[in-house]
């Protein structure tokens, strides 16, 4: 489909939208309107013959005026925008749907302000969304091995985001829509780690970040991380880094 992003959108409805409770199939036509959505769940949308797996961190773009079918397993939410686009600019050509992969957690944030800013400032709503739409105009379309599976890239985002703060499988899991089990199962395939050792070599690496290139006291780089007990902290480093925060900082330069 082709899109024309020179202008900002009018969009004319935004929320969260909770579906598959009373039916596990519902059809959507929204004439002279597009529908943008965000999805959190496993399912399908069908437009015609054409047939596209809906995933967590997949992020669909449907033209006016055609008819569209979802088909939900259970309780099912997503983002949705419902938008009019203005004529001229240049075009841009975008698949119906996409893996957001690492990029689903800033396109969550987007719809999100967009969702809170509707009732009280439309204008606002609508920058929230021009922004969206450049991301999505702009996703890699790379299918090939160097593509991420989209539930780890998902889970990849939200450790990143929270590195100061708790985190555990569960909250992981939950935050990406899946069981800890299957989150555990897809992580350890896709990247030779467990979820757990992950979290310990990311918050290692920031932890290296900040000792070289930030006067944070050795107290504040810790807490950054999300590993508040300087013993612990001390340890993790020795383990993960080979050095202890003070012999990395005196070091004065990135390591392998």
């Amino acid at each position: 489909m082709t899109l024309r992003l020179d202008e900002a959108p009018t969009v004319v409805g935004a929320g969260i939208g909770v579906h598959g409770v009373s039916t596990p199939h519902d059809v959507f036509r929204l004439p002279g309107l597009w529908q943008l959505h965000l999805y959190h769940y496993e399912g399908a949308l069908s437009l015609g013959q054409s047939v596209h797996p809906i995933r967590p961190g997949h992020v669909s773009l449907v033209p006016p005026d055609t008819e569209v079918h979802f088909h939900y397993r259970g309780r099912s939410e997503h983002f949705y925008v419902h938008l009019r686009l203005h004529d001229g600019g240049t075009a841009r050509t975008v698949p119906v749907m996409q893996d957001a992969g690492a990029g689903s957690a800033r396109l969550a944030d987007l719809l999100r302000n967009a969702v809170t800013a509707m009732p009280t400032s439309p204008a606002r709503a609508a920058a929230e969304v021009w922004s969206a739409l450049w991301r999505v105009a702009e996703l890699p379309r790379d299918e090939g091995a160097g593509r991420r599976h989209p539930l780890v890239a998902a889970a990849q985002a939200y450790i990143e985001e929270h590195l100061a703060s708790p985190l555990s499988v569960p909250d992981v899991a939950r935050a990406v829509g899946i069981s800890h089990t299957h989150l555990t199962r897809v992580f350890r395939a896709e990247t030779g780690r467990t979820v757990v050792a992950y979290i310990r070599h990311r918050r290692l690496q920031r932890a290296r970040h900040l000792l070289l290139s930030s006067t944070l006291s050795i107290t504040a780089v810790a807490a950054a991380v999300g590993i508040a007990d300087l013993q612990a902290f001390n340890k993790a480093c020795r383990r993960e880094l080979g050095a202890s925060p003070r012999d990395i900082r005196a070091s004065g330069h990135e390591t392998a």
